[in-house]
């Protein structure tokens, strides 16, 4: 059985977030979370909160044991991105780059299959 959850339009950039993901793709939810929870990262935040969720939707779907579950697949794409001007030197305008990302997260509780 698989439950799946997403944060869209999350305000950290998909390269930062990728790094943070693939700390727990193929690991056991708790020990993902566990791995979260001490990454110095910023991005950890948010994906925590997507993996918590989806742990939730596993629990609220099945009635799995939470010590079963793994990360199956987890990945990042990227969301639109907010352009906003910053003033510089001698009038000139600056682009700064906001953007943004969407975060997914798969957890299943089948033993075959994924990278662990």
């Amino acid at each position: 059985m698989e439950a799946r959850a997403k944060a869209r339009y999350v305000r950290v950039t998909p390269r930062k977030a990728r790094r943070v993901v693939d700390l727990i793709r193929g690991l056991p939810a708790e020990e993902a979370q566990a791995v979260l929870q001490f990454s110095p990262q910023g991005a950890s935040d948010p994906v925590g909160k997507v993996l918590a969720s989806a742990i939730a939707n596993a629990d609220h779907g099945g009635g799995r044991d939470r010590g079963m579950l793994w990360v199956r697949r987890a990945w990042v794409d990227e969301g639109p991105t907010l352009k906003r001007f910053r003033p510089r030197a001698q009038g000139r305008g600056y682009r700064i780059n906001k953007r943004t990302s969407h975060i997914t997260v798969i957890v299943s509780d089948d033993s075959e299959g994924g990278n662990h």
